[in-house]
């Protein structure tokens, strides 16, 4: 069977480019932040130093669900699986010494999402960049929040109000910027099978732009700065198969569905990352080559860019040397294996073919139900979602269970002594100095100048204005992630799940 295009040719099942990564490889950008902004921004120099080509920024669970360092919630987690910023103070120090016109930057952040982009855009102003030429993108896919991952702060109607301002906002200042990464990587993470990532995935992406249109916005206008996220995991030509039916998949929807004109508005842009949930505390060493594999399998399925997990995060963060190793793995995949000198290598497999067509029917499927439903939004009011996954990853650990999975060093071949290795641990003192940073903070800037800000970004979210002009004039006059985050609680409510 042949493949039905040429590569850089609709509907870009074999990859979006003709020459792929002949003329220009995957960004390799390694995930990383925890503790301090002054701890982490060591770790950047770090892997930029190492041969990183793009910065990915990991918030902690506090900075993630707009919680002030010294909020009585944020006690114990602060800088813990990420990075703790909660003012300009701290973004400036995150990136002191990184010129932001030379690096691309990822934020996996979504609640406060446009706070955090807000707060990365005066420092580069600081830098003396024109946000213009700012390059990276933010998470800001709260869909997802409530199907798989649970760090939302609204509820769903006004979530999508903050994501299409920010969507009309960064079309004329940021237009560089990649203002979503509609995520199907932590819909995998918390059970799903293949086919049920691609279409849940989708079914937000729907989600998501209809309410930009709805808003008066044209699809080609803010279409080509969309990208998604996605999962590599195991198995290693479902998911080849998987990233060419994803092209595919979106290309006749954004023609068919929106009438998108633009080629750029049809093409998939992905971000990769390995399965962390594919990661076992038993035989750590292993992890390796399971990374390794998936590793592979994003780049035969042509991902744009790619984050390899380190050996050791089953047991916690990543130590330098283990993160060091799992950016090696990328190099020796790009530099050594040549599997980037050929655009889709698979193409024309009959078995590659055949389960691309498979995955794209399965996903038509999923959208075809979620549609009759109302849409994304109305069938995760009803669960229909969460209990799809909940079903399918409770088939598969039933399957490790019996034995009709393997899982090697977890199920079988745990034979032998395991392997010890350096666990990272995060000094507590940490929070205490972050604690008394916030509190300098407020102690010290121009109250009247703070409380102006707040209460106009509260008007805007009465009176329907633009979220985010007032949200980066707060941030600019130091008001906090979760002062912030509480002017709008304030307006919109917080969300809790039935």
């Amino acid at each position: 069977m042949n493949p039905p295009e040429s590569p850089g040719e609709f509907p870009y099942t074999r990859g979006i480019y003709p020459d792929m990564y002949r003329t220009r490889l995957w960004t390799m950008r390694q995930y990383a932040g925890f503790g301090s902004a002054e701890e982490s921004n060591r770790r950047y120099r770090y892997l930029l130093s190492q041969g990183t080509t793009g910065l990915s920024v990991a918030f902690d669970l506090p900075t993630q669900m707009g919680l002030d360092p010294d909020h009585p919630l944020a006690a114990g987690e602060v800088g813990r699986v990420g990075v703790s910023i909660a003012s300009l103070v701290d973004m400036r120090k995150l990136f002191e010494g990184i010129g932001l016109a030379e690096v691309s930057t990822s934020m996996t952040i979504n609640s406060t999402a446009a706070i955090l982009l807000a707060l990365y855009v005066l420092v580069g102003r600081e830098q003396g960049v024109d946000s213009r030429r700012l390059n990276g993108t933010i998470q800001n896919d709260i869909l997802k929040e409530y199907i798989a991952r649970g760090t939302y702060i609204y509820p769903p109607r006004h979530a999508m109000r903050i994501i299409t301002d920010l969507f009309a906002w960064t079309r004329a200042e940021v237009p560089e910027w990649n203002v979503i990464s509609i995520s199907g990587y932590h819909i995998r993470e918390a059970g799903s099978m293949a086919v049920q990532e691609l279409a849940f995935t989708f079914a937000n992406a729907i989600a998501y732009i209809e309410s930009a249109i709805a808003a008066g916005m044209d699809v080609d206008s803010f279409a080509p700065r969309l990208s998604f996220f996605f999962n590599a995991h195991s198995d290693f030509l479902t998911e080849i198969a998987k990233f060419r039916a994803a092209r595919r998949i979106y290309a006749k929807l954004m023609r068919d569905r929106f009438g998108a004109a633009s080629d750029r508005s049809r093409m998939l842009r992905f971000h990769t990352q390995t399965a962390g949930s594919t990661l076992t505390a038993q035989q750590p060493d292993v992890n390796v080559v399971r990374t390794t594999i998936e590793a592979l399998s994003a780049v035969l399925g042509g991902t744009q860019s790619l984050h390899t997990n380190a050996r050791d995060e089953a047991l916690g963060l990543p130590t330098a040397e283990s993160a060091q190793l799992a950016l090696r793995t990328q190099q020796v995949i790009a530099y050594e294996s040549g599997v980037a000198a050929v655009p889709d290598p698979f193409g024309g497999s009959f078995y590659i073919e055949q389960l691309t067509d498979e995955i794209e029917g399965g996903v038509t499927d999923y959208i075809r139900r979620i549609d009759d439903m109302g849409g994304a939004l109305k069938a995760i009011e009803a669960g229909f979602i969460q209990s799809e996954i909940q079903n399918a990853a409770f088939e598969y650990q039933k399957e490790i269970e019996s034995g009709k999975r393997i899982i090697v060093g977890v199920n079988r071949f745990r034979g032998g002594e395991e392997a010890k290795v350096p666990v990272f641990r995060i000094d507590p003192a940490n929070e205490r100095a972050q604690v008394e940073c916030v509190r300098q903070l407020r102690a010290n800037r121009d109250e009247a100048r703070w409380r102006g800000s707040l209460a106009d970004l509260e008007q805007a979210a009465r009176d329907g204005s633009n979220l985010m002009p007032r949200i980066l004039t707060a941030a600019e006059a130091y008001a906090t992630v979760g002062e912030i985050s509480d002017t709008l609680r304030g307006v919109f409510g917080e969300y809790r799940e039935a």
